[in-house]
């Protein structure tokens, strides 16, 4: 099970010209194959055999090579084609060790060959080498491989499906595309490997000894490698003759046949030979006559019954050939099947070799037995035309055909990877634009708001009571009664209910809207046997406000709210003038707060040193607790007060256009919000799906995924939901499963190779946005460090969102851009649980707190 670092199959789009160098014995071949495609795909083939002089292949390994380049620069002159430096695949039919598709260490010389220093060399090498000593022509060469991968790649060009070669002639041999997880030898799991099984040595641990005859051992005693490859001695056509000469032999000596007559050609090794054999198992009659023929050639008289039984012989042989052939098959199929989790499994089998070809009925015997042994394989065999040759440029042309594709994929997504110096960039800008925010005068301008939300304490531990906190964020709304607990049984009880909102109240009036949220709130009392309670109150509203007050928020709708009077009035006294009007309870609603400063409170309260508070999910923001004296929105320069940045608009004023990309700039013109939210959409849960849909469009148009095939629902807008790549970046989803996402989007068609494609796509995406997103926290980080003018700062960052959550590497990426761009902020990160919900009602208690104090 050898590793050839052949990773994929001709996919129907290769073009272009390659040479072919085809080296297996006395002879060998020099090729030219041209690869067209006007509409449809045609390949075209030159070739000039040339004889390797014994000498040669008994003198030093640097003439043999030089002889070679001297036949490959005739070839090409010949042609005129010497002054083009064309791809060169090179079949090498010799036993090797490959460790790269263009290195191939000779094990050792087989075939008459001793040119000595080659052996444990690398073949490539010693051709460049003399290739290079020439100097009148150069060659690029991109492959080294043997004649099974050949047969393999040949028929591949002809059937997508093929993905297995197999010879049966002289020798046998098999190869098939194993996925890369299971071979150890190799690094890397994602993706698949063309696998040279080698399994002519089959048997020779002993697997096979219950199957072996007396004829196989004899064969085996009198080879030139007793004890090895003992699965080729029992079906290829080396063998095959002889194995029935040995079985005649015994007939005779048991008077079964000849009327016991020996001769001594008969007993005579290599006198029976396989093609011998497939003549006699010809047609009937003229087999017969063959028979008879073959058998007086070796001295015998034979009867009619002797003919017959000769062509019986030969049958039980070439059968038995063909169904261990069939058995190894099916163990082959069955692996790949397993492999894709398929149920039924459509392949083709690429198949040379003189046996296979030539012997009248082993075909036939080979497929029937492989059905019946796999039912649930539906199995194409094809017959592959020079494989060695044509294969070999194949080969050649995949790997060139892939190597373009890759210098253009990566071309376009360079586009979506930054530098450090780029990621040092955003973090000063938006450093900059933090400060436009902050000052009185460029605040209007500014695309960072830094809106104060007069938030001016964190959490100290000393907090108790119970707090309501109404979480009102969409079409659902939450009520929840907290418990805050101080001292040994520090604390945080949470009991909630879920309450809807009806379409009528979202585009009613705003009486009747908050009538109702008061009436569910009086529901959830009665629900927790606290009717009538007079209790704190926070209110997470996360819909736009402009912030005046601790509690007072002026509002503006958005998520299909429309109910009227409402905005640009506080949202706090719309809700008291509600309880007012339902005259059954009374509630102190004392702080009004966004979902971010809820998480920054929520992870306060479990550690003391969190200050900054961000929200990566289907949206973005960061909060954070800055000095007083730069907030010169407001009087009064003691003490520190919750900024909350809005920072998702980050770059609307252009901050960000030599980072945006073309996929950016569709994204946000086919978006609710043309030219907003900038930062936002570049680094949010709701538009990273529709970056990586924009990028595979345009792969897919150049024709570098889905073998240029767009399918409908790759066109549409939403589809890929940015769900789809935290499950595709998964390290514990196979590719065949990244594949049954692609499926359920409508991409049917695609393949192994496509998938690690789409990966990779997700995982360039998904690294740039938290790497912008890491860019500017550490700016935000840093301030907080210059600050306080200190050189070395520890602070907690609580997080929330479900992209910072439930994307596997997410975290990971932002977490190693925020340590390299402030090398001198120490960060940890939490994860908040329930910032919008338990993070207002901590608000609350916090505000209580300093409340009680200042009245005490």
């Amino acid at each position: 099970m050898l590793p050839t670092f052949v990773r994929s199959t001709p996919d129907g789009t290769e073009k272009g010209d390659f040479l072919a160098l085809d080296l297996g014995g006395t002879n060998f071949r020099v090729l030219l194959v041209k690869v067209s495609d006007n509409g449809k795909q045609k390949v075209e083939m030159e070739n000039q055999i040339y004889a390797i002089p014994e000498e040669l292949m008994r003198g030093s390994g640097e003439e043999l090579f030089d002889h070679i380049a001297e036949c490959l620069a005739n070839f090409m002159e010949k042609l005129g084609i010497k002054n083009q430096k064309l791809p060169l695949g090179f079949t090498f039919s010799f036993p090797c060790q490959q460790t790269k598709l263009d290195e191939s260490i000779l094990v050792s010389w087989t075939k008459g060959f001793k040119s000595h220093g080659v052996e444990g060399r690398d073949v490539v090498s010693l051709l460049r080498k003399a290739i290079i000593k020439r100097g009148d022509f150069d060659i690029d060469i991109v492959s080294v491989i043997n004649d099974t991968v050949g047969t393999m790649m040949t028929c591949g060009y002809d059937d997508h499906h093929c993905e297995i070669g197999l010879i049966v002639g002289t020798g046998t041999n098999a190869c098939y595309m194993e996925e890369m997880r299971h071979l150890e030898l190799v690094e890397g799991d994602e993706g698949r490997m063309c696998v040279n099984m080698e399994w002519g040595a089959f048997g020779d641990d002993g697997a096979l000894d219950d199957l072996r005859t007396d004829f196989d051992q004899e064969i085996d005693a009198g080879s030139l490698n007793p004890g090895k490859q003992l699965f080729e001695k029992m079906i290829s056509g080396m063998y095959m003759g002889e194995l029935v000469r040995l079985i005649l032999v015994k007939m005779a000596k048991e008077d079964m046949v000849f009327q016991g007559h020996i001769t001594p050609d008969l007993v005579t090794n290599g006198q029976l030979q396989t093609s011998f054999v497939s003549a006699i198992e010809n047609d009937k009659l003229e087999g017969l006559v063959s028979t008879e023929k073959m058998l007086r050639g070796l001295g015998l008289d034979p009867s009619v019954e002797d003919c017959v039984a000769t062509r019986r012989v030969c049958q039980v042989v070439s059968t038995r050939a063909a169904h261990l052939c069939a058995a190894t098959l099916a163990a082959v199929l069955r692996q790949i099947r397993d492999n894709k989790a398929a149920e039924r499994l459509r392949t083709t089998i690429g198949v040379d070799g003189s046996v296979y070809k030539y012997h009248p009925q082993f075909a036939r015997r080979l497929h029937k037995m492989v059905r019946r042994l796999v039912p649930d394989c539906d199995v194409r065999f094809l017959r592959s035309e020079d494989g060695s040759g044509k294969g070999a440029a194949m080969v050649t042309a995949v790997a060139f055909r892939l190597a373009i594709q890759h210098a253009e994929r990566q071309r376009i997504l360079d586009a979506l990877r930054l530098n450090q110096e780029q990621l040092l960039d955003v973090k000063r800008r938006m450093g900059e634009e933090m400060n436009r925010g902050l000052a009185k005068e460029s605040h209007d301008q500014a695309t960072v708001k830094m809106l104060p939300t007069f938030v001016r304490s964190m959490p100290d531990g000393t907090e108790s009571g119970e707090f309501l906190a109404l979480d009102l964020g969409g079409t659902n709304f939450r009520v929840l009664l907290v418990r805050v607990r101080r001292g040994k049984r520090r604390s945080v009880e949470m009991h909630n209910k879920i309450y809807s909102i009806p379409q009528e109240a979202m585009q009613g009036t705003g009486e009747e809207l908050f009538d109702h949220i008061v009436h569910c709130i009086a529901d959830f009392l009665e629900y927790m046997g606290m009717k009538g309670a007079s209790l704190p109150l926070g209110f997470t509203f996360s819909f736009p406000c402009h912030q005046s007050k601790l509690d007072q928020a002026g509002l503006l709708w958005t998520k299909g709210f429309k109910a009227t009077g409402c905005e640009g009035e506080d949202v706090v006294t719309l809700l008291k003038d509600a309880i007012y009007r339902r005259e059954e309870f009374d509630l102190d609603v004392v702080a009004v707060v966004n979902d971010t400063v809820g998480t920054m409170m929520t992870c306060g309260y479990e550690d003391p040193l969190c200050e900054v508070g961000l929200i990566v999910g289907t949206g973005t923001n960061v909060c954070y607790m800055e000095e007083m004296q730069n907030m010169e929105l407001l009087d009064g320069s003691e003490g520190k007060m919750c900024v909350n940045m809005e920072w998702g608009a980050f770059g609307d004023h252009g901050e960000l256009d030599d980072f945006s990309t073309d996929f950016d700039k569709a994204v946000d013109e086919h978006s609710a919000n043309p030219g907003k939210q900038t930062y936002e959409k570049m680094i949010s849960g709701m538009y990273l799906g529709e970056i990586v849909r924009n990028v595979l469009l345009e792969f897919t148009t150049k024709g570098l995924l889905f073998r240029g095939k767009l399918s409908e629902r790759l066109k549409t807008r939403g589809i890929f939901e940015t769900k789809f790549l935290s499950q595709i970046e998964s390290d514990r989803l196979a590719l065949r499963q990244v594949r049954s996402i692609l499926q359920h989007l409508g991409l049917t068609s695609s393949t192994c190779d496509d998938s690690i494609l789409v990966k990779e796509v997700c995982s360039v995406v998904a690294c740039r946005a938290a790497q912008l997103c890491g860019a500017g926290l550490a700016a935000v980080v840093d301030k907080i460090r210059q600050n306080r003018n200190l050189p070395e700062l520890k602070i907690t960052v609580g997080v929330d969102g479900t992209l910072y959550k439930l994307h596997p590497h997410f975290s990971n990426f932002m977490h190693e851009t925020v340590s390299d761009l402030a090398p001198q902020c120490k960060v940890t990160f939490i994860q908040s649980e329930d910032g919008s919900g338990k993070g207002a009602a901590l608000i609350t208690a916090v505000a209580c707190r300093i409340r009680d104090a200042g009245q005490r």
